[in-house]
């Protein structure tokens, strides 16, 4: 009995263990930002193109999740997964209720022609 319970213990253990480096890895911290957060912006910090896609929902009165790759150490492995994801590895990347946007010139046309709108739940205004 006693052996069973310690070899249930160590499946556990294992089992957690397994989970923890799963979430740790760059695509499921990718997959976790996107769908945990109602807007995520993946960007670097000195992007002239990340600015204005991050202006674009400050102007919103919106607080996107913001993900700076250049202040990350898997930052290029997190543009890999966006690679993969969404075929492009440029920043921003912008994800609103987990739909992809696009970067900051389809987050723009997005917010002109409304569609930014409906996407976050906002009336457009007249």
């Amino acid at each position: 009995m006693a052996l069973a319970r310690l070899a249930a213990s160590f499946l556990l253990l294992f089992t957690a263990v397994e989970l923890a480096a799963a979430t740790r890895s760059p695509s499921a911290f990718v997959q976790n930002a996107i769908y945990s957060n109602r807007i995520t912006i993946f960007s670097k910090t000195y992007c002239p193109y990340s600015m204005r896609a991050k202006r674009i929902f400050r102007d919103l009165k919106e607080d996107p999740y913001i993900v700076e790759l250049d202040l990350r150490g898997d930052g290029r492995e997190i543009q890999s997964v966006l690679l993969d994801l969404v075929g492009r590895h440029t920043v921003p990347q912008v994800f609103v209720n987990g739909q992809h946007v696009g970067g900051s010139d389809d987050t723009a046309n997005a917010l002109s022609n409304g569609q930014l709108q409906k996407l976050l739940g906002k009336s457009q205004p007249q």
